[in-house]
């Protein structure tokens, strides 16, 4: 009966281990919304690689594009000086380089925190994210758009916006995680705020360079928002789990 008993504790041990720190429940949330939401960003994204698989632009990308270029000349975009720097300041926020640093400082906060669970969640949900990302844009295969002249220079296939999908996969996850263990409803919200806002920005700067069509970068927010929706109800359900078995 000891040995029987002994995996079943070990388990147990491990189960409070790594809930301890962590809060018995998430924010009151319809989890039913987040599947929902879910899905639909996953499919909406699934529909638009449908869409342009023979990687020819749709009609919309070709006039949002050329209406963010003058008139006449294409190398030269809309707008004061300043802004073509601001929007390549703000691209770089969605670089590999930054994402990757930025998802390491957090889980090292929740770590020293002892949220293994949300750390443990937020590695696997960005790696994991950001690899099926890589992979689609060969799964597609479309060209960057040579209707402009790129503002900046890029390499590799053009769908879906690799910027625009591990920026909304990367920091809509950690929002959304983070959001799981934060009692306070007005950080909860600016956390969240913050993420969508810096998605966005990420996102339309892609399409400003010149470097993406719009419907590669309006895939890469459908299927970063599914895939951070999807993540929040498997760690509130995993959550919900583990605190039962305390």
């Amino acid at each position: 009966m000891l040995h029987a008993a002994a995996p079943w504790l070990e388990a147990q041990e491990l189960t409070d281990a790594l809930s301890s720190a962590e809060p018995p429940s998430t924010p009151p949330a319809p989890r039913l919304a987040w599947i929902a939401l879910a899905l639909a960003g996953l499919i909406a994204a699934a529909l638009l690689a449908f869409e342009i698989r023979d990687g020819a632009p749709l009609a919309w990308d070709r006039a949002i594009i050329l209406a963010l270029r003058t008139p006449g000349d294409t190398a030269q975009p809309l707008g004061p000086a300043w802004l073509h720097e601001v929007m390549v300041n703000i691209t770089a926020l969605g670089s590999g380089t930054i994402l990757t640093c930025v998802v390491l400082a957090v889980a090292g906060l929740l770590l020293v925190q002892r949220l293994w669970l949300t750390a443990a969640m937020v590695l696997v949900a960005t790696m994991v994210g950001g690899a099926l990302a890589g992979e689609a844009k060969y799964w597609v295969g479309r060209p960057r758009p040579e209707l402009v002249d790129h503002l900046v220079q890029v390499t590799g296939l053009s769908f879906p916006s690799g910027h625009a999908t591990n920026s909304a996969i990367i920091y809509l996850t950690l929002a959304g995680l983070v959001a799981q263990v934060t009692p306070r409803r007005v950080v909860r919200r600016y956390v969240l705020a913050l993420a969508v806002i810096l998605v966005g920005a990420i996102g339309a700067s892609r399409v400003y360079l010149g470097v993406h069509w719009p419907s590669d970068v309006l895939a890469g927010w459908c299927a970063g928002t599914g895939w951070a929706a999807l993540w929040w109800w498997i760690a509130a359900t995993v959550r919900g789990r583990m605190s039962a078995g305390r």
